[in-house]
């Protein structure tokens, strides 16, 4: 439970294991340095589930580049070698976004500015101030958990690309969350697609209309599960994608079970969204616009007839289409502003959070005026939003002028992912906390157990020393070279009044090493734990 502050048996314990057997262990003191066991427990847990995927993952990397070797990008956007990744796979949650934002950062060569990535699934917004993103341990969130994960704090939301045009109640239209393959790039892929959308059109719209079903992943085990029906609608999608409707109607048992598996993650939809809407308004051309068209045509008549929602000419596919694609921009804008909102952390108060933050939107994207034009309310003129992904300049002009802010669309935008790999650094932190258990105690916590001194000042400075040279052997191991360190203190400290001395609560060193990769990594791996 306080392995942060004296980690002696777990470490005794993994050594014990290791005696006995070369499978992999993962310790609570080695991924968090912050009290909190149950947390800690979950990252521990989370670390220990992802190593035999991200094993599978790296080697298959790894016979493909052997020439090479590769580095593994973490959840704060810097790097380490596949080795580290293997042992301390939960790092690399975040990886992405975080990416994108090194990326960013680098290619519009500005100090202070809210970058924005849009691909096809989300769209993952941060805020870099001095050339640095805010990162945090609490930044983290996988389905319900927090897990202890220095990450780049990173807003995202199911917006992209391909999320889904959908009729969302009393709000009308939602985009997203769901990711479904815009109709498009299916009838791009299956050219018998367009005479199936044909017919769609010219029948009685249904909630099942612009649907087919795709296999998306599925493994031996996942496969190895299924029913006699399930196994039958995966072996009939590995020839072709399946129409819903004609499948609802020659066999209803295998569409219900088809259904199980897109909730199950191995099966996707096909759906309307705003690619497709863009392959409309002529924003983009390298999928099939004769489907985009037809598919639009299709969703404005199952919205009005089936939703009873939109009052659209039922051949005018521009008009509907705009009407998505400005719901995506005024998404986009509400999106940024709730991002930059949230940077102080999470909000224990959701319902006034949000309040707050639809009438800060309503304000800022009406001209950021209100009460008569008494008060003005912008975003900081001193900072830049940077669009970077594919979808970016379709969507990102106009919502920088609704937000009124200055926008940077960098050459290069759409591949900032991977100029973000590219360009970043290997960084490793070591974090040591100091307390006082009794009146001119202090402790500090090391890896070697606790150390007392008399002297809060030569504490310090022990820890300092310390923390600099675990820090600099981390960043070694995760591949660096060419290192620099830099130490932060940090002092919990009150003064009663002006004759007593500051009271010491609690103390923490935190040493950063930094540095380029090495020219090669290493490209021997630890024995796979699945051997």
């Amino acid at each position: 439970m306080f392995s942060v502050r004296n980690p002696a048996h777990e470490i005794v314990l993994r050594d014990l294991i290791h005696s006995l057997s070369d499978r992999p262990v993962t310790c609570g003191h080695e991924l968090a340095s912050s009290l909190g066991a149950p947390r800690r427990a979950v990252t521990v847990a989370f670390n220990a589930s992802l190593v035999s995927y991200i094993d599978r993952l790296i080697r298959t990397i790894q016979s493909l580049l052997y020439d090479y070797g590769i580095m593994v990008v973490k959840g704060d956007g810097s790097l380490i070698t596949a080795a580290a990744a293997l042992a301390r796979p939960i790092e690399t949650v975040l990886s992405g976004p975080a990416t994108s934002v090194v990326g960013a950062a680098f290619l519009a060569q500005t100090e202070n500015s809210i970058v924005a990535d849009m691909g096809g699934t989300t769209t993952d917004v941060a805020v870099v101030t001095n050339g640095l993103p805010a990162f945090s341990s609490d930044a983290t969130v996988i389905g319900e958990w927090r897990p202890m994960i220095e990450s780049t704090r990173v807003f995202s939301v199911g917006l992209g690309g391909d999320s889904e045009a959908r009729f969302s109640g009393g709000e009308g239209l939602g985009i997203g969350p769901r990711r479904v393959v815009p109709m498009s790039l299916l009838a791009f892929d299956n050219d018998w697609v367009i005479e199936s959308l044909k017919r769609q059109r010219d029948a009685k719209p249904t909630p099942r209309s612009n649907k087919f079903f795709l296999p998306l992943f599925a493994d031996s085990s996942q496969i190895a599960q299924l029913s006699p029906v399930e196994k039958k609608v995966w072996e009939r999608l590995a020839e072709r994608p399946l129409e819903l409707e004609t499948l609802y109607r020659s066999a209803r048992e295998q569409a219900q079970a088809a259904a199980v598996m897109v909730r199950k993650g191995m099966v996707i939809y096909s759906g309307f969204t705003p690619s497709d809407a863009a392959h409309v308004l002529g924003f983009s051309n390298h999928w099939s616009t004769e489907a985009a068209h037809l598919a639009a045509v299709i969703w404005a008549k199952q919205m009005r007839h089936v939703y009873g929602w939109g009052s659209f000419d039922p051949n005018d596919s521009s008009a509907v289409s705009q009407v998505v694609h400005d719901r995506v921009v005024s998404t986009i804008c509400e999106t940024v502003i709730k991002a930059c909102m949230a940077t102080g952390g999470p909000r224990n108060e959701t319902a006034v959070f949000d309040k707050i933050n639809r009438l800060l939107t309503d304000w800022i994207m009406d001209n950021g005026t209100m009460d008569g034009g008494l008060f003005a309310v912008n975003f900081d003129p001193g900072r830049s939003l940077v669009a970077v992904g594919a979808p970016a300049p379709f969507y990102y002009p106009a919502a920088g002028r609704m937000l009124g802010i200055d926008l940077k669309i960098p050459k290069h935008s759409d591949v900032a992912n991977a100029i973000g790999a590219v360009v970043g650094s290997v960084v490793q932190r070591e974090h040591i906390t100091i307390t006082q258990p009794s009146q001119g105690t202090f402790r500090v916590h090391s890896l070697e157990g606790p150390v007392d001194f008399s002297d809060r000042s030569r504490a310090f400075l022990w820890a300092e020393s310390v923390a600099s040279e675990r820090a600099q052997s981390k960043a070694v191991g995760a591949g660096a070279t060419a290192i620099g360190t830099v130490v932060n203190r940090y002092e919990n400290t009150v003064s009663p009044d002006d004759l007593t001395d500051d009271v010491f609560f609690e103390g923490r060193v935190t040493a950063t090493s930094s540095g380029r990769p090495v020219a090669s990594p290493a490209k021997t791996l630890p024995r796979s734990p699945n051997q």
